[in-house]
Protein backbone atom coordinates (compact mmCIF):
# COMPACT_ATOMS: atom_id res chain seq x y z
CA UNK A 1 0.00 0.00 0.00
CA UNK A 2 1.19 3.47 -0.91
CA UNK A 3 0.51 6.12 1.75
CA UNK A 4 -0.25 9.68 0.64
CA UNK A 5 -1.21 11.86 3.56
CA UNK A 6 -4.19 10.55 5.52
CA UNK A 7 -5.51 8.66 2.44
CA UNK A 8 -4.13 5.22 1.60
CA UNK A 9 -3.97 4.03 -1.98
CA UNK A 10 -4.67 0.33 -2.37
CA UNK A 11 -4.43 0.28 -6.17
CA UNK A 12 -4.25 2.66 -9.11
CA UNK A 13 -5.18 1.98 -12.75
CA UNK A 14 -5.07 4.32 -15.72
CA UNK A 15 -8.43 4.29 -17.49
CA UNK A 16 -8.02 6.98 -20.17
CA UNK A 17 -5.07 8.70 -21.81
CA UNK A 18 -4.77 11.51 -24.37
CA UNK A 19 -1.91 13.87 -25.26
CA UNK A 20 -3.36 16.36 -22.71
CA UNK A 21 -4.78 14.36 -19.81
CA UNK A 22 -4.95 10.94 -18.23
CA UNK A 23 -7.65 9.65 -15.90
CA UNK A 24 -6.92 7.06 -13.26
CA UNK A 25 -9.13 4.98 -10.98
CA UNK A 26 -7.92 4.55 -7.40
CA UNK A 27 -9.06 2.06 -4.77
CA UNK A 28 -8.50 3.92 -1.50
CA UNK A 29 -8.99 3.97 2.24
CA UNK A 30 -10.16 7.43 3.23
CA UNK A 31 -9.16 9.26 6.45
CA UNK A 32 -12.09 7.67 8.33
CA UNK A 33 -10.77 4.18 7.48
CA UNK A 34 -13.52 3.48 4.94
CA UNK A 35 -12.66 1.79 1.65
CA UNK A 36 -13.74 3.65 -1.47
CA UNK A 37 -12.81 4.83 -4.93
CA UNK A 38 -11.33 8.04 -6.26
CA UNK A 39 -10.94 9.27 -9.82
CA UNK A 40 -8.01 11.57 -10.60
CA UNK A 41 -7.46 13.64 -13.72
CA UNK A 42 -3.76 14.26 -14.43
CA UNK A 43 -2.96 17.24 -16.65
CA UNK A 44 0.17 16.68 -18.70
CA UNK A 45 0.71 20.44 -19.05
CA UNK A 46 0.43 23.34 -16.67
CA UNK A 47 -1.81 26.30 -17.45
CA UNK A 48 -0.55 29.85 -17.88
CA UNK A 49 -2.49 33.08 -18.13
CA UNK A 50 -1.43 36.64 -18.80
CA UNK A 51 -2.94 40.06 -18.10
CA UNK A 52 -1.19 42.40 -20.55
CA UNK A 53 -1.25 46.02 -19.33
CA UNK A 54 -0.11 49.12 -21.20
CA UNK A 55 0.85 52.44 -19.61
CA UNK A 56 -2.76 53.71 -19.85
CA UNK A 57 -4.10 50.58 -18.08
CA UNK A 58 -5.58 49.05 -21.21
CA UNK A 59 -5.58 45.29 -21.52
CA UNK A 60 -6.37 42.63 -24.12
CA UNK A 61 -8.63 39.60 -23.96
CA UNK A 62 -9.27 36.86 -26.48
CA UNK A 63 -12.54 35.21 -27.38
CA UNK A 64 -13.04 31.67 -28.55
CA UNK A 65 -15.57 28.86 -28.50
CA UNK A 66 -14.82 26.41 -25.68
CA UNK A 67 -15.96 22.88 -26.51
CA UNK A 68 -16.33 21.52 -22.93
CA UNK A 69 -18.82 24.26 -21.95
CA UNK A 70 -20.38 24.51 -25.44
CA UNK A 71 -20.12 28.29 -25.28
CA UNK A 72 -18.12 31.27 -26.46
CA UNK A 73 -15.74 32.60 -23.83
CA UNK A 74 -13.78 35.84 -23.40
CA UNK A 75 -10.57 35.28 -21.46
CA UNK A 76 -7.13 36.64 -20.76
CA UNK A 77 -4.54 35.13 -23.13
CA UNK A 78 -3.89 31.66 -21.72
CA UNK A 79 -2.87 28.16 -22.63
CA UNK A 80 -0.84 25.08 -21.88
CA UNK A 81 2.70 25.08 -20.54
CA UNK A 82 5.21 22.27 -20.91
CA UNK A 83 6.04 20.98 -17.41
CA UNK A 84 9.72 20.64 -18.37
CA UNK A 85 10.07 24.39 -19.03
CA UNK A 86 9.72 27.46 -16.83
CA UNK A 87 6.05 28.57 -16.94
CA UNK A 88 6.94 32.14 -17.93
CA UNK A 89 8.52 30.84 -21.14
CA UNK A 90 5.17 29.33 -22.12
CA UNK A 91 3.32 32.46 -21.00
CA UNK A 92 5.49 34.54 -23.34
CA UNK A 93 4.68 32.16 -26.21
CA UNK A 94 0.93 32.19 -25.48
CA UNK A 95 0.79 35.99 -25.32
CA UNK A 96 2.55 36.25 -28.69
CA UNK A 97 0.44 33.53 -30.33
CA UNK A 98 -2.98 34.57 -29.04
CA UNK A 99 -2.76 38.36 -28.82
CA UNK A 100 0.29 39.24 -30.94
CA UNK A 101 1.95 40.87 -27.93
CA UNK A 102 5.55 40.71 -26.71
CA UNK A 103 6.34 42.13 -23.25
CA UNK A 104 9.61 43.28 -21.68
CA UNK A 105 8.40 43.16 -18.05
CA UNK A 106 6.84 40.08 -16.45
CA UNK A 107 5.39 39.94 -12.94
CA UNK A 108 4.24 36.59 -11.50
CA UNK A 109 0.97 37.18 -9.62
CA UNK A 110 -0.57 33.78 -8.78
CA UNK A 111 0.13 30.06 -8.61
CA UNK A 112 -3.10 28.06 -8.30
CA UNK A 113 -4.39 24.49 -8.25
CA UNK A 114 -7.53 24.71 -10.38
CA UNK A 115 -9.62 21.81 -9.12
CA UNK A 116 -7.57 19.94 -6.55
CA UNK A 117 -10.45 17.70 -5.46
CA UNK A 118 -10.38 15.92 -8.82
CA UNK A 119 -7.25 16.96 -10.74
CA UNK A 120 -3.63 17.99 -10.38
CA UNK A 121 -3.94 20.91 -12.83
CA UNK A 122 -1.97 23.95 -11.75
CA UNK A 123 -1.77 27.41 -13.21
CA UNK A 124 0.73 30.26 -13.21
CA UNK A 125 -0.56 33.78 -13.83
CA UNK A 126 1.38 36.88 -14.86
CA UNK A 127 1.07 40.56 -15.62
CA UNK A 128 2.92 41.55 -18.80
CA UNK A 129 4.05 45.16 -19.34
CA UNK A 130 6.29 47.03 -21.77
CA UNK A 131 4.22 45.82 -24.69
CA UNK A 132 5.07 45.61 -28.39
CA UNK A 133 2.43 44.48 -30.91
CA UNK A 134 2.59 42.02 -33.80
CA UNK A 135 0.14 39.92 -35.76
CA UNK A 136 -1.28 37.07 -33.61
CA UNK A 137 -0.21 33.52 -34.53
CA UNK A 138 -2.89 31.20 -33.05
CA UNK A 139 -2.61 27.42 -33.17
CA UNK A 140 -4.19 25.74 -36.21
CA UNK A 141 -7.25 24.67 -34.20
CA UNK A 142 -7.90 28.08 -32.61
CA UNK A 143 -10.24 30.72 -34.00
CA UNK A 144 -9.50 33.66 -31.74
CA UNK A 145 -10.72 37.22 -31.64
CA UNK A 146 -8.62 39.75 -29.72
CA UNK A 147 -10.16 42.76 -28.00
CA UNK A 148 -8.52 45.80 -26.41
CA UNK A 149 -10.33 47.39 -23.47
CA UNK A 150 -9.60 49.41 -20.34
CA UNK A 151 -8.60 47.17 -17.43
CA UNK A 152 -11.39 48.71 -15.31
CA UNK A 153 -13.95 47.55 -17.90
CA UNK A 154 -12.51 44.03 -17.72
CA UNK A 155 -12.72 44.15 -13.93
CA UNK A 156 -16.38 45.23 -14.12
CA UNK A 157 -17.13 42.38 -16.55
CA UNK A 158 -15.70 39.95 -13.98
CA UNK A 159 -17.72 41.54 -11.18
CA UNK A 160 -20.93 41.24 -13.26
CA UNK A 161 -20.04 37.56 -13.86
CA UNK A 162 -19.94 38.07 -17.62
CA UNK A 163 -16.59 36.26 -17.64
CA UNK A 164 -16.37 32.93 -15.83
CA UNK A 165 -13.03 31.45 -16.88
CA UNK A 166 -11.18 30.71 -13.62
CA UNK A 167 -7.77 32.00 -14.76
CA UNK A 168 -9.34 35.24 -15.96
CA UNK A 169 -11.38 35.81 -12.81
CA UNK A 170 -8.46 35.10 -10.46
CA UNK A 171 -5.94 37.15 -12.43
CA UNK A 172 -8.23 40.16 -12.86
CA UNK A 173 -9.14 40.25 -9.17
CA UNK A 174 -5.48 39.94 -8.17
CA UNK A 175 -4.39 42.70 -10.58
CA UNK A 176 -7.16 44.98 -9.31
CA UNK A 177 -5.96 44.43 -5.73
CA UNK A 178 -2.34 45.05 -6.73
CA UNK A 179 -3.30 48.29 -8.49
CA UNK A 180 -5.30 49.45 -5.46
CA UNK A 181 -2.52 48.75 -2.96
CA UNK A 182 0.24 50.13 -5.18
CA UNK A 183 2.21 46.90 -5.64
CA UNK A 184 1.64 47.11 -9.40
CA UNK A 185 2.32 50.34 -11.23
CA UNK A 186 1.45 50.99 -14.89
Amino acid sequence: MNERGPWKTISEEEKYNTPWISVSHHEVIDPSGTEGIYGVVHFKNMAVGIVPLDDELNTWIVGQYRYPIKSYSWEIPEGGADRSKPPQESAERELREEAGIVATKWTPILHMHLSNSASDEEAFLYVAQGLTFFEPEPDHNEELVSRKLPFEELYQMVMRQELTDSLTVAAVLKVKLMLLNGTLVP
